[in-house]
């Protein structure tokens, strides 16, 4: 087995499968991780407080707290990816697995080669730099400095020499991806932005057609800036298309 470097990347596998947790740890241990494995939430919360890994993966049908509920806890806390992984297959768990927030899903049987793949898939697009867009910015406040460009909408301003969100003068704290998704948003108001447009501006490389992480991000950011986010005044869903960011949150 390959010796871990001193930079190796942390993996926390939750799987109450003892031998397909010793599979992976074996495997991606032979592929520079270092793995720690752990059977239910419980022991996941535990091994969390002592470290963070800098990525999950996470089984679906978990003894007491399930693969959702503990995936919806994780991205409630920090923006590290999630691969979840279930022997049910079926299109709706896959949705919800998503939209809960887990950044890629994997259905068993699989082979240790594509789940690699897919765990360095979302390693890569967790740790890639977030870009600034500054395409149509919105006015800024007047008798601001030159340069220091704070697009209002709501009650927020963006500020994007800090790569800030405020509120009332209040910082909102937003993770990176979270920040470079509403400033994607912020530069393009009143248009129709599509998940294929969002991830080229986002991520830039490695595109895969089935990349949802998304649409989760987006699910997390209306928590963060909607009054009522299963209402989205400012981030809407525009059926079939993408999205619109709408400056004034006027509900039409």
């Amino acid at each position: 087995m390959n010796a871990p470097t001193p930079s190796a990347l942390r993996v926390l596998v939750v799987d109450d499968d003892p031998d397909l947790c010793c599979l992976l740890s074996d495997y991606l241990s032979a592929n520079g991780f270092v793995v720690r494995t752990v059977g239910d939430g419980a022991a996941m919360r535990e091994a969390l407080a002592r470290e963070l890994p800098d990525a999950i993966v996470m089984d679906l049908m978990l003894p007491g707290e399930d693969g959702l509920s503990l995936t919806r806890s994780i991205k409630a806390q920090w923006d590290m990816p999630v691969l979840m992984l279930s022997a049910r297959g079926e299109e709706m768990d896959r949705v919800i697995g998503l939209e809960v927030g887990a950044d890629d899903y994997l259905p068993k049987p699989f082979g240790p080669r594509e789940l690699l793949a897919r765990l360095r898939a979302v390693l890569r697009r967790a740790h890639a730099p977030s870009p600034v867009v500054a395409e149509r910015p919105l006015a800024a406040p007047m008798g601001a400095p030159a340069g220091a460009l704070r697009p209002a909408f709501g009650p927020y301003q963006l500020d994007t020499a800090g790569h800030r969100l405020l509120r009332d003068g209040h910082e909102v704290a937003l993770t990176s991806a979270e920040y470079a998704l509403l400033a994607a948003f912020v530069s393009h108001p009143g248009r129709v932005l599509s998940r294929d447009v969002l991830v080229d501006m986002l991520k830039g490389y490695d595109r895969d057609p089935f990349d949802r992480s998304v649409d989760s991000r987006v699910t997390r950011l209306r928590r963060k800036i909607e009054a009522d986010p299963a209402a989205p005044q400012f981030i809407r869903t525009v059926r079939g298309e993408g999205y619109l960011f709408n400056p004034q949150g006027d509900l039409v």
